[in-house]
């Protein structure tokens, strides 16, 4: 695989094209040095030396803008660096995020099913079957189940008040029929107190009557 296929960066692209174009080049000086080659005691032609000359140059213009471009990549390899650190602790941060998020879900999840599952006082209340109840109020048989149970709540504490006033009026009568007999049995007490007075009094007559 070429380093063309590997690298896809239209800029670092174009450097490494600008190296082959210098390479080639530099190939193609030596080559030609090569090939026109003398004796140290012979002078190269005019046009060998021009065309040497002409050579350089280009070289060391592709050299000079190889450079250049290398100083650049090397700077948007930097910055490339800082841009993927960046969005690494961007995305470090969203994955702790999403963790938290996970962990809080899961318990929002145990304390529903908690919730769910927990056994309500209100389910403990012995109310009247529903059925009966419903007979009582059709005008709830159409209700939901949330508000079928407050209506059931409702009518259960109803009940309940209805029975703990007749208790109370009850106790009222029971207190009022025990003061009234208490009564009674004083009066009885200084009736039989008075009937034995009564007596004495008659027998001790009787005695000095005779």
């Amino acid at each position: 695989m070429t380093s063309g296929k590997i690298v896809q960066d239209p800029f670092l692209q174009s450097v490494l094209l600008a190296s082959a174009d210098a390479r080639q080049r530099c190939m193609e000086l030596i080559d030609f040095a090569e090939r026109s080659a003398v004796s140290s005691s012979q002078t190269l032609p005019n046009d060998i030396k021009l065309h040497l000359s002409q050579q350089q140059r280009l070289l060391h213009s592709d050299l000079a803008s190889l450079r250049d471009a290398s100083r650049e990549s090397i700077f948007e390899v930097r910055m490339t660096k800082q841009s993927t650190s960046e969005a690494r602790q961007e995305i470090d941060r969203l994955h702790l995020q999403l963790q938290n998020f996970y962990y809080e879900e899961r318990h929002l999840r145990g304390e529903i099913s908690a919730c769910e599952s927990y056994d309500h006082q209100y389910q403990q209340l012995p109310l009247i079957p529903l059925e009966e109840f419903l007979l009582e109020k059709p005008e709830h048989s159409d209700d939901d189940e949330k508000s079928l149970m407050f209506a059931r709540i409702n009518h259960e504490l109803a009940e309940r008040e209805a029975l703990e006033q007749q208790r109370q009026g009850l106790l009222k009568t029971k207190q009022s029929l025990i003061a009234d007999n208490k009564k009674r049995k004083e009066d009885l007490a200084s009736l039989d107190k008075d009937l034995e007075t009564f007596i004495d009094v008659c027998t001790t007559m009787a005695e000095i009557q005779f």
